[in-house]
């Protein structure tokens, strides 16, 4: 069983850049949130099955898959499908995410999960590793990333945890305002610390 490591921060703070240096430069596991919701419903799985039973076979795609942008549509117009699909849903990514970790092979994995604090995630890690950036540097960035007003991003950051909140919860702090180069000494140096942290576990 791995050394898990919780990576969380708000949108724009460069999370996946972060992870990928981890991966690609150490060789190191990781279990993304964001992936693992897409397996828990994909074709066949209980998961989407439930969905279809609630929703009707209309939620899907021709090719057999989860019609998302249907399904967001239907979420915000039947405020209680969100809490039903919360229900559904959460368990099922944690149970995998969980499986996902035992499998782990690498000295310490990765749990990659945008909204960690929030949903209080970090009780399946050992440490959490926060990204933290500037506001200003989150809107640009996220401007340029997916072309959206800086009122909706303004109203992501709202629904998120705050940076205070983050930085509350975090064992670890990577800084991530600059270029790429003062991000990969700072990774290098949680690498070094985690590889010690895993081998006294």
């Amino acid at each position: 069983m791995s050394l898990v490591i919780g990576l969380t921060g708000g949108i724009g703070s460069g999370k996946t850049t972060v992870a990928n240096l981890f991966a690609d430069t150490y060789g190191i596991d990781i279990v993304d949130a964001d992936i693992v919701a897409r397996e828990v419903v994909e074709p066949n799985t209980f998961g989407l099955n439930a969905i279809i039973e609630k929703c009707g076979k209309e939620i899907l795609l021709e090719d057999g898959t989860l019609n998302r942008a249907k399904l967001r549509d239907a979420i915000f117009s039947q405020p209680e499908l969100k809490t039903w699909l919360n229900n559904l849903l959460h368990p099922l990514i944690r149970e995998k995410m969980q499986q996902d970790i035992n499998q782990s092979q690498s000295p310490y994995c990765l749990l990659v999960v945008p909204l960690m604090v929030e949903n209080n995630l970090q009780t399946m890690t050992n440490r959490l590793l926060v990204v933290d950036v500037d506001e200003q540097v989150q809107i640009e960035r996220t401007q340029q990333r997916d072309n959206v007003s800086v009122e909706q991003i303004k109203n992501i950051l709202a629904s998120q945890a705050s940076r205070e909140q983050r930085l509350d919860a975090a064992d670890d702090v990577i800084t991530n305002n600059g270029d790429n180069k003062a991000l990969v000494s700072q990774v290098e140096q949680l690498h070094l610390q985690y590889l010690k942290m895993s081998h006294d576990q």
